[in-house]
């Protein structure tokens, strides 16, 4: 009787859209110590940082102009499909050292929080903009407008809750990510791009990459064409070097290394507000 052979998964980054080989050639390789299982993921590169954020730039302008329905509809479709895949991603994060009842409660709070953010995709301009009172015949009014591409240094022990976490308030607010995964267990981010392709979310809009921060975190904070960083590690050279480099076109940078993101209080509309920007417009009355 003839035996099949056992077919190992290869893991790329996902930039564009595209499942893409770092251009590097290295991996990182993940060892299971339960199973003695392997597991290859790419070791992404300076280069491919930038090819991300090239990308993102290209996906801004497109994804900005959607309506924020239109966004929270494909917000929602995403949702759809990892719920759809669940038992997939159960199964990931008990391999990576989660027990099954905590694994199907991060599951099952990931969805929840794509679907929370997607209900306020058309309402947080409406909470967040105001009318302005001044003394001038004018009318003065403020709105929340996105702020651009945002590097995202995603939790280390968050695997799946916390990477959807720090980056879906930025998209829904109609900003573009590259987003580094998990470098101690980037499997279920990884994994994460498959949801995405096989949703609506336009190519670009959502970039991931696996490697090391104390290797990556450089450069996600010195790109000029980077609008703001998200930095979620605990390192405080990375923390301090990112803080140094935002410095140099003046990028916004936010510290989300404290937050549970198993709490309730996690998901909050103001998360949505870090990444956006305040336009005021002034327009006479009274000629």
């Amino acid at each position: 009787m003839n035996t099949s052979l056992d077919i190992k998964k290869t893991y790329k980054l996902y930039i564009d859209g595209k499942f893409s080989r770092t251009e590097s050639g290295r991996y990182i390789q993940w060892v299971d110590s339960k199973n003695n299982q392997t597991i290859n993921f790419c070791h992404a590169s300076r280069k491919d940082f930038r090819n991300a954020v090239q990308a993102s730039r290209n996906a801004f302008n497109n994804w900005n102009n959607f309506s924020g329905y239109n966004r929270g509809q494909i917000l929602y479709r995403i949702a759809e499909m990892l719920d759809s895949r669940k038992e997939q991603f159960i199964s990931e994060l008990i391999l990576q050292g989660k027990s099954k009842k905590k694994s199907i409660q991060e599951v099952k709070q990931s969805i929840d929080r794509l679907v929370y953010y997607a209900g306020w995709s058309d309402k947080f301009q409406q909470i967040f903009s105001r009318v302005n009172p001044v003394s001038t015949p004018y009318y003065n009014f403020s709105s929340p407008e996105p702020t651009g591409v945002v590097s995202v240094i995603a939790p280390k022990n968050s695997y799946l809750l916390g990477f959807i976490s720090v980056i879906v308030p930025a998209v829904v607010g109609g900003n573009t990510v590259v987003v580094l995964a998990s470098e101690d267990n980037p499997l279920c981010a990884i994994s994460f791009s498959e949801v995405l392709h096989s949703s609506d979310v336009p190519n670009g809009v959502i970039n991931i990459l696996s490697g090391y921060c104390n290797e990556l975190a450089g450069h996600f904070s010195s790109h000029m064409d980077v609008n703001a960083v998200i930095n979620c590690s605990s390192d405080l050279k990375d923390s301090e070097l990112i803080r140094k480099n935002s410095s140099l076109n003046v990028k916004r940078v936010f510290d989300y290394e404290s937050i549970d993101w198993t709490h309730v209080d996690s998901q909050d509309p103001y998360l949505i507000m870090d990444c956006q920007e305040v336009k005021t417009t002034w327009h006479p009355i009274g000629y």
